[in-house]
């Protein structure tokens, strides 16, 4: 559907064509000459104007002329005119319409026109919109907080890779800042002012995520209306970050690595090459040998995204990070107004085994945040079990943290092996409790609903 303006001192083929494109969905209103359709102009924005050329007051190259100096985002102009000659259409290409048709014209050919010159006009709406975004974001480094000898050599890392075009993988626990990492080398880089463009590849269901990452054609599948452009065409000279890569179907994989090969791909339901230029940023927090051992990612796509690794180090071994960084996410909950830690909050913090990292950090002063008084926060804001050093698990998987104590002992085990089978009966556990309806499998164990399907595909258990 797009917003069109007819334009036409002949009123009984000005309401034919309102009335013809606006049956196909779109749309439009009309101006009898040149000044009415400059008013609405003015006042309402258009993605395509249908123009006629000879017409009272201002005629359509008078219009169209207008429109190039005056106006900041022009609609796509499509000239009509049944007094066709070679000089108007020239002048007319000239002054930037998208295309010239002469009277007497088909509705299906300018239908055609028209859902063209949308396409065209919101694509580069879009892209302003993206610059915009980039603009925003490109403004120097994120706020890395790197007091510890580790993080300080993450960073050198960092800044040794960012200047060529090497793919990147980023591994480390949930919570310990992968995507900031990531958009510091892309920052950093030579392709700064292009797009940076993230992806979580675990948010999204094995149908959808091909979809998203290549695009699709028109009638690709079930509600493919329209072409749809993929991550990988948006990110053209800039950088793409997948987030969460190894819960990548394996389908999709092979895929993934033709296109990081040959730097091109096919939409879904497409038959023309797309080619593109684009350096990858991927993350993942588990362990990549065992994923490859285990059959979850391909070993080929590892060595082609893990050109360069960068491991980022959890937040327990590297203590002298938590003050400075607990000041600084502070400053973030709070501003100004931000309150200040005593002594034995500093200690209690300092010696707690954040699990879940710079994320579980920053729940826990946000909480004292809320409930601190006068301004400083005391042992008595923060959470038992940071007072007290509960145990916590210590070995990072794509879960969050259970609250059932079998789940727990699940994370502390240390053979492959066993993991697997404590993490298959877990999940035969959870579907039992809640009558094997997935949605709620999933809230239960604490992941996402994709990373549910894929877990079940590699056990075997897509069926009861």
């Amino acid at each position: 559907m797009a917003k069109l303006l007819v334009v036409d001192d002949e009123s009984n083929l000005r309401l034919v064509v309102q009335k013809e494109l606006s049956r196909q969905g779109h749309e439009v209103e009309a101006a009898s000459d040149g000044e009415a359709a400059w008013e609405s102009l003015e006042h309402e924005d258009f993605d395509v104007v249908l123009c006629d050329i000879n017409m009272p007051r201002l005629d359509g190259l008078g219009l169209l002329r207008r429109l190039r100096e005056r106006s900041q985002n022009p609609p796509e102009v499509i000239m009509l005119t049944g007094q066709a000659t070679v000089e108007s259409a020239i002048e007319a290409m000239k002054l930037g319409a998208y295309d010239y048709l002469t009277k007497p014209y088909r509705i299906t050919e300018l239908a055609a026109l028209v859902q063209q010159a949308a396409e065209k006009q919101k694509l580069k709406i879009d892209n302003q919109r993206l610059r915009a975004q980039i603009e925003r974001s490109n403004q120097g480094m994120p706020e890395i907080i790197a007091e510890s000898p580790q993080m300080k050599e993450v960073l050198r890392l960092v800044q040794r890779v960012a200047v060529s075009d090497t793919s990147v993988l980023i591994t480390g626990e949930s919570g310990t800042g992968k995507e900031l990492i990531a958009q510091a080398i892309h920052r950093l880089s030579r392709r700064h002012d292009k797009s940076f463009v993230d992806l979580n590849c675990a948010a999204l269901q094995d149908n959808l995520l091909e979809s998203e990452l290549f695009g699709h054609e028109a009638g690709a599948f079930s509600g493919a209306r329209g072409r749809k452009l993929g991550l990988f065409e948006i990110a053209d000279s800039g950088s793409l970050f997948l987030d969460e890569i190894m819960e990548m179907p394996m389908q999709l994989q092979s895929k993934l690595l033709r296109a990081l090969e040959t730097r091109s791909f096919f939409r879904v339901g497409g038959v023309k090459k797309v080619e593109v230029n684009v350096r990858l940023v991927a993350a993942t927090n588990r362990s990549t040998k065992r994923a490859v051992a285990d059959g979850i990612f391909r070993a080929d796509l590892l060595y082609r995204v893990n050109s360069f690794e960068i491991n980022i180090p959890p937040l327990r071994e590297r203590r002298e990070d938590i003050e400075p960084l607990a000041k600084h996410l502070l400053n973030k909950i709070a501003g100004a107004n931000a309150p200040e830690l005593a002594p034995q909050a500093v200690d209690a913090l300092c010696s707690f085994n954040w699990s879940g990292n710079v994320r579980q950090l920053r729940n826990c002063l946000e909480r004292a945040a809320l409930l601190c008084d006068n301004g400083r926060i005391t042992i008595k804001e923060l959470p038992p079990e940071v007072v007290y050093k509960m145990t916590e698990p210590s070995v990072s998987v794509s879960y969050n943290e259970p609250s059932d104590p079998a789940v727990s002992s699940f994370q502390n085990a240390s053979s492959p092996t066993a993991l697997r089978d404590i993490e298959r009966q877990q999940i035969i556990n959870a579907l039992e409790k809640t009558g094997w309806h997935r949605g709620k499998t999933a809230e239960l164990l604490g992941i996402s609903p994709s990373t549910l399907y894929r877990r079940l595909r590699e056990y075997d258990l897509e069926t009861r």
